[in-house]
């Protein structure tokens, strides 16, 4: 897989989509990771994180690796996702998920959301961080 971004053949973040939005089309694609390529939920995921979040956590075999490991693994392929209520504060919002995995270990997630940025991406709403609470 290449280092741009976007990547190419997965959704990618548009004005229209809300942050809940946002957060259910990361879901989807985690939970059939590898639908319609090898690791294309994942790529969902890194299009839709922020410049700033990119920056900590890409390219794009860097951030594949992290989300593989320990602590976003139960993500990957994931059965049951309950989304709690969203938190907004003007241009930042906060959803908590939990998730239950492929091996039934249930983890929530904390996804911190933006949509007020510098350039073309300025309105759309992306992905900050995502904390294991």
């Amino acid at each position: 897989m290449c280092d741009r971004h976007p990547i190419d053949g997965v959704p990618t973040p548009d004005p229209s989509y809300s942050p809940e939005e946002v957060v259910s089309i990361q879901l989807g694609a985690l939970a059939s990771n590898d639908d319609p390529f090898e690791d294309a939920g994942i790529a969902v995921a890194y299009n839709f994180a922020s410049p700033a979040n990119r920056r900590a956590t890409g390219p794009f075999d860097r951030f594949v690796r992290m989300v593989r490991g320990p602590r976003y693994a139960p993500m990957i392929d994931h059965v049951e996702a309950t989304t709690g209520a969203l938190e907004r504060r003007g241009s930042r919002a906060e959803q908590r998920v939990t998730l239950t995995g492929p091996d039934g270990r249930t983890v929530t997630y904390a996804f911190g959301l933006s949509s007020a940025r510098d350039g073309d991406l300025d309105g759309h709403w992306l992905t900050d961080r995502v904390a294991l609470e």
